[in-house]
């Protein structure tokens, strides 16, 4: 059973296409205007064992908004395409992924039902020219297209760089667990007999 997606999304502000292969083995080619998100979204693959493309362009000289909370949506929607109807996959994924002196906590369940819980205070609000405050409205975008309950828990950390690269690293640790099939089930993971 092959599980990919592919989606291109065309705007007057933003031009986004995004390819992932949730069997894949952490390849990724990633590139956007923020080299930060760059390596963020490099962690998720290599770490989520997905094989991920991400080409994105935007009108970074307006606002960095648009771009990254586009490159969110998308992502959600290919995701989505990715595992179809959900049929024998786990459901449900949980990481804590410790980073040095920062510990972050990210638990994923593929309910049909979008949610985000995202309690993370920032010790700084930029990692040079990247504003941290943009990767909510990023995760945010994710959940709302391919409807998934989405907790990123912060423990306890100093350095932003630290932080944030943890809570990817586990999104991606936890998507792996709750993408993966489970011979046993038979349908999907719920007693609606639909997710």
């Amino acid at each position: 059973m092959m599980r990919n997606g592919a989606v291109t999304r065309e705007t007057k502000e933003t031009q986004i296409t995004i390819q992932i292969d949730l069997d894949g083995a952490g390849k990724y080619q990633v590139e956007t205007p923020f080299p930060f998100l760059n390596h963020m979204l490099s962690a998720f693959a290599k770490h989520g064992y997905f094989d991920l493309t991400v080409k994105a362009k935007g009108d970074v000289e307006i606002d960095d908004h648009h771009t990254v909370e586009d490159i969110g949506i998308v992502l959600g929607e290919t995701l989505a395409k990715a595992w179809g109807e959900k049929r024998g996959i786990r459901r449900f994924g949980h990481a804590s992924i410790p980073l040095d002196e920062a510990l972050a906590e990210v638990t994923v369940d593929l309910s049909g039902r979008p949610y985000l819980v995202y309690q993370v205070k920032m010790p700084k609000k930029k990692i040079k020219e990247f504003d941290t405050d943009l990767v909510e409205h990023f995760f945010r975008a994710v959940v709302d297209q391919c409807k998934i309950n989405l907790h990123i828990n912060l423990h306890y950390g100093k350095d932003p760089h630290h932080i944030l690269e943890a809570i990817f690293k586990g999104f991606g640790r936890a998507l792996d667990e709750a993408t993966q099939i489970d011979p046993r089930l038979k349908g999907v993971a719920s007693t609606k007999g639909k997710l």
